[in-house]
């Protein structure tokens, strides 16, 4: 089997040391490539260009974004050959994820293990028992997401943690609570919600201030625990939905309390959730900032959703 590892030299939880270890323990599996990325966006021709070279396999080390990137390389690409009966999953190479970033909610949400180590020894396992499932993917206007989207809040919130660790900050629990707060009640129009959410045969959802994707249930992780605004979202169906109408103090608070139950359900007046959609459209009166997989990607008046089944084959 040939293998690609795309590594992120700057992901957080490893070191040199560790990569020549992984390494190691995936030649001992697969005839294996090892690339490095440079820049933002390279995991992506990296992972297009592997599936263009015919490889079976394609592993990420790094966090969410690396990940995105490789999964839309992948679906980009067009490999050397597609025999007929096959479908669009099995055309590509497969992806196996290592967690290297601070979070790894795609590779968890997977089953793996949070830590790298056990990861690798994980996706070892599942290559030598053949264990492999195929997930259903989001796509938001032309690019693809794993696990969630986010416009309005949320987004302006990873924004802000970006923003602090450009600056040389840890990406820690604290960090997201002190940039929700200081985005809560500084940076957000409360007041003026501006979003429509739009549906095929159905009446238009208006004066949303939020809005949460989710093609996987969790959303994300605080340390070790899962929250959940949809917690029936699924690898396996279509894209959950959870707007809010406004954002007042009292009722986003309780909703949020909602969000990290051990049984989250959301609900209340202000709260608006959708399950297994295929297709729909999120519209601003005002630009709003927007973002994937945990990656901030600028301000959008418009973004239009939908579902791809099947549309990769994981290692599990």
């Amino acid at each position: 089997m040939r293998a690609v590892l795309v590594v992120n030299p700057k992901a957080t939880t490893t070191s040199e040391r560790s990569r020549d270890v992984l390494v190691r323990a995936l030649r001992s599996e697969v005839d294996l490539s090892v690339r490095y990325t440079r820049r933002r966006g390279h995991a992506m021709d990296l992972a297009r260009e592997a599936a263009q070279e015919g490889v079976d396999l394609v592993v990420t080390l790094g966090g969410d974004g690396t990940v995105n990137e490789v999964v839309n390389g992948l679906m980009a690409a067009e490999p050397p050959t597609f025999r007929t009966g096959q479908t669009s999953a099995e055309r590509l190479p497969a992806l196996a994820t290592v967690p290297g970033g601070s979070t790894n909610v795609f590779a968890r949400a997977l089953g793996l293990p949070r830590e790298w180590p056990d990861g690798t020894s994980m996706i070892l396992e599942g290559l030598r028992l053949g264990r492999s499932r195929t997930i259903g993917l989001g796509r938001a206007d032309d690019r693809y997401f794993t696990f969630c989207a986010g416009f309005g809040l949320d987004a302006a919130v990873i924004r802000r943690v970006e923003q602090s660790r450009k600056k040389g900050r840890v990406s820690t629990p604290a960090l997201y609570f002190r940039s929700t707060a200081s985005q809560y009640f500084v940076g957000s129009d409360r007041r003026h919600p501006s979003i429509t959410l739009e549906r095929p045969g159905e009446a238009p959802d208006t004066e949303l201030a939020t809005a949460i994707i989710q093609n996987t249930a969790p959303w994300t992780y605080l340390g070790d625990r899962e929250i959940n605004p949809n917690p029936e979202a699924s690898f396996d169906l279509g894209l959950d939905v959870l707007a809010l109408r406004r954002l007042r103090v009292a009722s986003t608070a309780r909703t949020a309390a909602q969000f990290f139950s051990r049984k989250p359900d959301p609900h209340g007046k202000q709260v608006l959730r959708l399950h297994d959609l295929a297709e729909f459209t999120l519209r601003s009166e005002r630009p709003l900032p927007f973002q994937m997989d945990g990656d901030y990607l600028g301000e959008r008046e418009k973004v239009r959703f939908t579902s791809v089944p099947a549309a990769l084959r994981v290692i599990c």
